[in-house]
């Protein structure tokens, strides 16, 4: 009985101590620049109808959404997604908005995946909604909004990968395939599976340069040359349209100068009925899931009843922690904090201390002291939560001051005493 009250169930955890600061420390370094892009906080339930997330929406499927009922018997779930009920919320309050509209939001979401597959249940997400401006320059700034969040956080080293869906769906009109077969196609190429791929398209009865032109999405990664090797091979108006698109996103991107960020794959297609162009997802070391996934979705508002175009992103918090982590990127607060140790004798100069320490701005912990620790258990416990500075009073005038690298150790008159 106690280990089930101790325990949590399968798919979520506790996190806690110098973990959990580090997580609001990138939390807030992200949403500091998605405000420096200009959008504006939303805050949206934690749970809403289950119509909100259904198939039509492109959110997960109905088996990995987490649903329950209300005395009215609607069915109501955990999101999955913030996308959705976004939209909804634009579609509310922003029903005659023609010009742009920036939401960017936080949150912790919420999917049952197969035996979780070593994933998490419940995911932290943070991200942003470009609404409005269906634009080239909005698909490049959403992407360089991106770039600017990973760099708050202290990556250096990671690629935004850059698809686009309206090359392959081109790729697949050309090929005037019938739905199963476009399926089948498109189902291999979700999972990457290039040789299953090969093998199916082979045994299909249709002309050869079509197959080529097919089994041609297993190379359509890289750089700038990747699009000049996909122009050749299709002669699609929506495929090289697709393209077009990209160089131009490109281009916008290179005034930033975040070229060397970016690479392309136009075999992504993820939520291939969900998005209507631009893709992209992130990726660093330290982690096997992206980071960060992104696109346009141009179709979804209009099943809320406001068309209009728009592109968005999330930034998988927990995945980003761990890549950060097994980097060994510091992720250090600026705060200046410190630990006043003090004997009941000296309480008053302790909290007298205390008070004026907070009111410059300094985190301040006390504790009073027991007899039974030394004060190297306190300089144990300080380094434990990582705190600048530890303050062992030594009478009511005197203060002994160690920091945390122990480069300080001497005695200062309290009144005279800064941070």
């Amino acid at each position: 009985m106690r280990e089930t009250l101790l325990s949590t169930p399968e798919g979520v955890r506790d996190i806690y101590g110098n973990e959990c600061e580090k997580k609001h420390l990138i939390i807030d370094r992200i949403e500091n620049v998605l405000h420096l892009y200009g959008n504006k906080d939303i805050e949206t339930p934690t749970f809403e109808y289950f119509g909100i997330f259904n198939a039509d929406k492109g959110s997960a499927p109905s088996n990995e959404m987490y649903k329950f009922f209300d005395r009215n018997n609607n069915t109501l779930v955990l999101r999955p997604d913030f996308t959705p009920s976004i939209a909804r919320c634009v579609a509310k309050y922003f029903p005659d908005e023609e010009l742009p509209i920036r939401l960017c939001y936080k949150g912790n979401t919420f999917a049952s995946t197969e035996q979780h597959k070593g994933k998490l249940a419940e995911t932290t997400q943070l991200g942003s909604e470009l609404i409005n401006d269906d634009s080239s320059a909005a698909d490049a700034e959403t992407i360089a909004c991106v770039i600017d969040c990973l760099k708050a956080t202290g990556l250096t080293d990671f690629q935004i990968e850059i698809g686009e869906v309206d090359y392959f769906k081109g790729i697949i009109e050309d090929a005037n395939l019938d739905e199963k077969t476009e399926n089948k196609i498109r189902d291999y190429i979700q999972i990457k599976n290039f040789f299953g791929l090969s093998e199916y398209i082979s045994e299909l009865d249709i002309a050869e340069d079509v197959k080529k032109n097919l089994n041609s999405l297993s190379s359509m990664f890289g750089g700038l040359d990747c699009l000049e090797k996909a122009e050749k091979i299709t002669k699609s108006e929506r495929a090289l349209e697709a393209i077009d698109r990209l160089r131009k996103v490109y281009k916008a991107l290179t005034y930033y100068e975040y070229q060397n960020y970016i690479s392309f794959d136009l075999s992504m297609i993820n939520g291939y009925d969900y998005y209507t162009g631009v893709v992209f997802s992130g990726y660093t070391y330290g982690t096997g899931n992206a980071i960060v996934k992104g696109g346009r979705y141009n179709n979804l508002l209009s099943q809320f009843g406001k068309d209009a175009p728009s592109i968005g992103f999330s930034i998988y918090v927990d995945d980003l922690m761990n890549s950060l982590s097994r980097q060994k990127i510091t992720v250090k607060n600026d705060v200046k904090d410190c630990l006043i140790v003090y004997t009941i004798e000296h309480q008053e100069s302790a909290l007298r201390l205390a008070k004026r320490l907070r009111e410059q701005g300094v985190i301040s912990q006390l504790i009073r002291k027991s007899k039974r620790h030394e004060d190297d258990e306190y300089m144990v416990y300080s380094d434990t939560y990582d705190v600048g500075r530890i303050y062992i009073l030594q009478d009511e005038k005197t203060v002994r001051i160690i920091s945390a690298d122990r480069s300080v150790d001497e005695e200062r008159a309290i009144e005279t005493l800064e941070y």
